[in-house]
Formats: C-alpha cells, structure tokens, sequence
C-alpha cells in the first residue's frame, strides 16, 4: 500500500520545468499540465489513481484531514498521492502551475 510522500526538491541548480519534465519522462510517466489562479481551493476529494504531482511555479498546500496534516509544496517539490487518500488544497498567493500524472491503484 502507497502512503502520502513529499519530496523536496533537492537539485541539481534551481528546479525549472524542463528538469521536472526529464525527471517524469525518467519514469516513463504520462503526465499533463495544470494550473490555477491564486487563493483558488478544491474542495475535500479522492482520486482512483495514485498521484504524482510536481510544482513548476507557485504553491498550493493539500490538507489531508485524515492523518492532520498540510503539505506545502513550492517548485520542484513532488507530493505523492495513494489512491483514495481523501484531500483538499488551496492554492498560494502566486497561483501554481503543475504537472501531474497517475499511476493506476493496485
């Protein structure tokens, strides 16, 4: 079973979105581009995928009431979703942009 991960950007240099691309693309990952305004916020959610998200610009904090926690993710940063893991985000003052990708549960 998947747990919830973040992984901070640790390098090489600054993480930028050609980096982050090479890095899915390591992973043979199809993945797509998002974004969104600043201050927007999703609603308490699940996904029947395993997320894989890494933010190219801005932040956006998930808020996972089951375990209490908020995760803040700035550039380069990954967050890893399980399957089912119940989550809700709102988005930093800068908007965020991202890409994202899904792994399928099981």
């Amino acid at each position: 079973m998947y747990e919830v991960h973040l992984i901070r950007w640790a390098g090489p240099g600054e993480p930028n979105e050609n980096a982050i691309r090479k890095l899915l693309d390591g992973e043979a990952l199809s993945y797509y581009a998002w974004g969104n305004e600043p201050l927007d916020t999703y609603a308490a959610h699940t996904h029947p995928y395993h997320k894989v998200l890494y933010v190219i610009q801005g932040s956006i904090t998930f808020h996972l009431p089951q375990s209490g926690q908020s995760l803040t993710l700035r550039p380069g940063d990954r967050l890893e979703l399980p399957a089912g893991t119940i989550h809700s985000a709102t988005v930093g003052i800068e908007g965020v942009q991202c890409l994202e990708a899904h792994l399928q549960a099981g």
